[in-house]
């Protein structure tokens, strides 16, 4: 058919008939936007082609934008759970290398095949180009040709069918999660107390540094009868009834500073507004609270920061962030100045800036081709690692210059479902063209060697992270993705939950997985 050989109709269509079959559910399962490279199989199969073009495209923009959404987190969880999810990645490579020596012991197979097989199995472009460095043998190639088809089928299967393996519900995983999140950044709330400690009376709250003190915010201070919002200067009185907001922890605190708890309500004055505010404006954004100096400046006080779901008791310390929501107490007449010191503009948080995400991807594509050699070894991050690299590392920046690396989180889905569909669009044809002429020239034997090299290790490690590791499964999701190097398998992930747990575990693992995968070809290649 004329039509199917235009790259863009072909690639459409790839597209919607994936979309459509991934709607299909099987016993509750479905393989959502995963479907679009079994349909690329297909056409790949029957001789249709979409040009690599469209997997690079596709490529860069799926990791940049995960990148971007994993950065701040992905540096909180290295000083977490980095050993942990490190050496899940660590084992899982380890025993993948192992079958893969064993493979050439027991059945007497080229090792340079095997290598190839090793680096097919595990997806890794970076550790192919390592491989084909070090042996100087087309043979490599092969084995990656053979072994790299299951390797993207077999990681995405795994990763849907493993809540049912498991018997671990995702929405549970889910609920776990959130429960800990909660943990390490509890619930804000607001509590009213009288001022009844002797200590306290006759002083200002800036003499008393409740804030440091405590570390919760008083938002409001009701003096015979007045309510009005605080300033550092403002003196406590015997029966002063204040209203403070932090952590149940943070409230306790004051308790013991000020006085008992009480139901006592403070009134609203009708000169004195709260109100939530957006962080639109790039003045602002990496600056500190104690910075922006909003107490002296206009009496006002951030009680609240709410950022990618979580409430945070501010402090002083406390850098902004593009996107975020500040709860802020204020007098009216000065509301609106403060709302638009931090910007405000709901229209602009749903702006896409194209220029960061092209310097970002311009950047991660230079860092990609370093190339670092240690004695005999050497190691490139290739682009993949050389755009994720540099995409966690701008978004813990948050800013640069007049440059934001944040994205709203409505512009970061739309470029990582487009760059996805691309990728998993081309990937799929190519594969599909060659998988079954490999499978005439070399016998089924070397797709189960390739199928034990993907699937064992998954299996081992999946029992090592739920019962030694103790793992929750959105975790050990990205963690087997990221192991794998396998971004089929972060999109198989990703489509099965709106957290970002599995995204950190990933991009905190990949670069592990990349330079031991490389580490362990060349060993292989020595050693066998």
């Amino acid at each position: 058919m004329e039509l199917l050989s235009n790259s863009y109709f072909a690639l459409f269509l790839i597209v919607a008939l994936g979309f459509i079959l991934g709607r299909i559910k099987i016993l509750g399962l479905s393989l959502d936007v995963s479907a679009v490279i079994f349909v690329a199989l297909v056409f790949g199969h029957f001789g249709i082609v979409i040009p690599k073009d469209f997997q690079y495209l596709g490529l860069v923009l799926f990791i940049f934008t995960i990148g971007i959404q994993a950065g701040p987190g992905f540096f909180e969880s290295f000083k977490r759970e980095g050993r942990q999810l490190a050496s899940f990645a660590t084992l899982l490579i380890l025993i993948a290398a192992g079958i893969t020596a064993a493979i050439i012991y027991v059945f007497n197979i080229d090792k340079n095949i095997a290598i190839g097989l090793f680096t097919g199995a595990l997806t890794s472009t970076p550790g192919l180009a390592s491989a084909i460095d070090i042996t100087g043998s087309p043979l490599a190639s092969i084995g990656y040709g053979v072994g790299y088809p299951f390797g993207v089928i077999g990681v995405i299967l795994f990763i849907r069918f493993l809540p049912k393996m498991l018997r671990t519900s995702v929405k549970k995983s889910e609920e776990n999660y959130h429960a800990k999140m909660k943990e390490e950044f509890p619930e804000i709330a607001r509590k009213n107390f009288i001022v009844e400690n002797d200590n306290v009376m006759g002083k200002s709250i800036g003499e008393l540094r409740i804030r440091y003190m405590t570390k919760a915010v008083v938002s409001r201070v009701m003096h015979a009868g007045i309510a009005i919002t605080p300033s550092s200067d403002t003196i406590l009185h015997k029966g002063d009834v204040i209203k403070a907001v932090g952590t149940e922890e943070a409230l306790n605190r004051v308790e013991l500073l000020i006085g008992p708890f009480t139901e006592e309500e403070i009134p609203l004055d009708p000169n004195y507004d709260v109100k939530s505010v957006l962080v639109t404006n790039k003045d602002v954004v990496n600056k500190t609270i104690g910075q922006i100096n909003l107490l002296h400046t206009y009496n006002a006080t951030i009680t609240r920061i709410r950022r990618s779901g979580i409430n945070i008791s501010p402090t002083p310390n406390s850098k902004l962030q593009f996107g975020d929501k500040l709860i802020i107490a204020s007098s009216k007449a000065n509301m609106e100045i403060v709302a638009r010191t931090f910007g405000d503009d709901h229209k602009r948080l749903s702006d896409t800036d194209i220029l960061p995400v092209s310097l970002g991807i311009i950047l991660g594509v230079l860092v990609g081709k370093i190339n670092i050699a240690i004695g005999s070894f050497n190691f490139s991050p290739g682009l993949t690692g050389g755009v994720l690299i540099v995409a966690l590392v701008v978004s813990r920046l948050g800013k640069t210059g007049p440059i934001l690396w944040t994205m709203s989180g409505a512009a970061n889905q739309l470029l990582r479902q487009l760059g996805l569909i691309f990728f998993l669009a081309s990937v799929g044809t190519s594969a599909g063209a060659e998988i079954i002429d490999t499978f005439r020239k070399y016998g089924y034997q070397l797709f189960l060697y390739g199928g034990a090299i993907t699937l064992l290790p998954m299996i081992f490690s999946v029992i090592a992270g739920k019962w030694i590791f103790k793992m929750n499964l959105l975790s050990m999701l990205g963690a087997i993705s990221g192991s794998m190097t396998s971004t089929p398998g972060l999109a198989a992930a990703d489509s099965m939950t709106d957290t970002n747990a599995h995204s950190i575990a990933y991009a905190t693992v990949y670069p592990v997985a990349m330079v031991l995968l490389i580490v362990m070809v060349q060993l292989i290649s020595v050693l066998m």
